[in-house]
């Protein structure tokens, strides 16, 4: 079987990847297992300095990986290239801040002396999505490579080219051969690979559905997941907010990597007696973005990743309608619908409980007004999904945006007056079908390794 490479902005074939056998990812884990064995008695200093090449690797191939990028999976150019800064500001943070985040805790007790050390536990496998096919990579190696693992990717079939840039980038640094690797493979054959003694946890992004047959089955074998999976992100707009500022964060969230990012703003929940006003804003930005070539510069809305999730997010913006959403922009295919993935910026509003755009994870360029009464309305129907991953609040008041993100909106990240996002000093993460564990930030480096106890009475 094959792997392609599909361009979603011409629907041609850029290339073709065979796809790897089980006795070729089978001695890919036991490289690994070896490797860590040495790997994992490398001094911090030594694995820190990799890391820093690393990051000079990824910003001296920039516009290279940006063109990858755009070409597999539709991603603006633009865009890209802040991705791929993105991930050498991750390397570098960990390569500076690792050691202390990894150094013993000592712990007054009983004993002569007690500590908390940080130890690597093996070999991690990661299962990672094409809506950032760098980003979401590098923010698992960083860390976890940092703190003595290997690493083995099991990518989105539509990136393959990507797969393999990552894997150049690390021997293009001097890490050593298996510490890192890219395994050629479809979703059939994860399980067996989770199954391997070798695989000591899981890592995927993607999802919920994808989650929970990685945490079943790694839960079956008592190994360690961290799952990042999707979301319904709410974004409340309060009557006193800067509505004009609100709209511009609002557009620019909802349409960042073409509409396709767990944590884009999906829901708008705007207080009654500014919602005309709101969401007259909200349209005049949406309409101001330019839909074209991913790798034209002046482009802020590429193709949709694929053909078929095109389709199904427009079934699920004509659903809306037939329910009684109100298409406000947008809403129609392109021409030439058969041959590209494009979606234009669409508006809906009249959005109501029971309707897709109220609950489902829209994964495109769609956005939803939804009216709330008043603030408590607002965070009734915010908390009113099953997802957690992100939300936001715009209000000029400060004290009280603070207490609705810190004690009740139900989410991961909660941000007041700004656009949500992922910050390698911040933990990132969900709650509910959003997934759990954390990556980046303190908390992340500590998701795989042995938090070990060690105890000496005298």
């Amino acid at each position: 079987m094959s792997i392609q490479s599909i361009n979603p902005a011409t629907g041609q074939l850029i290339k073709e990847f065979s796809e790897e056998s089980w006795f070729t990812v089978e001695r890919k884990i036991v490289r690994a297992e070896k490797v860590w064995n040495e790997w994992k008695n490398t001094s911090f200093t030594a694995r820190a300095a990799l890391m820093k090449k690393a990051s000079a690797v990824l910003l001296k191939q920039k516009d290279r990986l940006a063109e990858l990028m755009a070409a597999e999976m539709g991603k603006p150019i633009k865009e890209g290239a802040g991705e791929v800064e993105k991930c050498a500001w991750v390397c570098r943070y960990y390569a500076e801040n690792g050691a202390r985040f990894l150094k013993d805790v000592l712990v007054e007790t009983d004993a002569q002396k007690s500590y908390v050390s940080y130890q690597p536990i093996g070999t991690v496998l990661a299962i990672m999505p094409w809506n950032f096919p760098l980003w979401q990579v590098f923010r698992f190696i960083a860390p976890s490579i940092l703190a003595g693992n290997c690493g083995l990717l099991k990518h989105a079939s539509n990136v393959p080219g990507c797969a393999k840039a990552i894997e150049l980038v690390m021997l293009d640094a001097g890490f050593p051969k298996g510490v890192f690797q890219h395994l050629a493979i479809g979703s059939k054959m994860v399980n067996q690979v989770i199954e391997h003694p070798f695989i000591k946890a899981v890592t995927l992004t993607g999802s919920t559905e994808a989650g929970q047959k990685v945490a079943a089955k790694a839960g079956s074998l008592i190994k360690k997941t961290v799952l990042e999976l999707g979301g319904s992100d709410p974004y409340i707009i309060l009557a006193d907010a800067n509505l004009k500022e609100a709209a511009t964060i609002c557009a620019n969230s909802r349409l960042i990597n073409n509409g396709q990012s767990c944590i884009a703003a999906k829901r708008f929940i705007v207080e009654k007696p500014v919602v005309k006003k709101f969401t007259s804003l909200l349209k005049e930005k949406m309409s101001q973005k330019i839909m074209g070539d991913p790798m034209d510069p002046a482009t802020d809305l590429g193709p949709m990743a694929r053909i078929d999730l095109r389709d199904q997010l427009h079934k699920q913006v004509l659903k809306n309608i037939e329910m009684g959403a109100k298409l406000i922009l947008g809403g129609q295919l392109p021409k030439d619908a058969a041959h590209n993935a494009y979606y234009p910026a669409t508006l809906l509003t009249n959005v109501k409980k029971g309707m897709p755009a109220y609950s489902e994870e829209i994964f495109g360029p769609v956005a939803s007004v939804i009216i709330a009464k008043d603030s408590n309305d607002a965070i009734r129907i915010a908390n009113d999904t099953t997802f957690g991953l992100g939300a936001a609040v715009f209000t000029k008041n400060k004290r009280k945006a603070e207490k609705m993100a810190r004690e009740q909106l139900q989410a991961g990240a909660c941000f007041v007056n700004g656009l949500v996002r992922s910050d390698p000093r911040l933990p990132f993460g969900g709650v509910k079908m959003s997934g759990y564990g954390r990556e980046l930030g303190l908390h992340g480096i500590h998701e795989f390794v042995n938090i070990k106890t060690v105890y000496i009475a005298g």
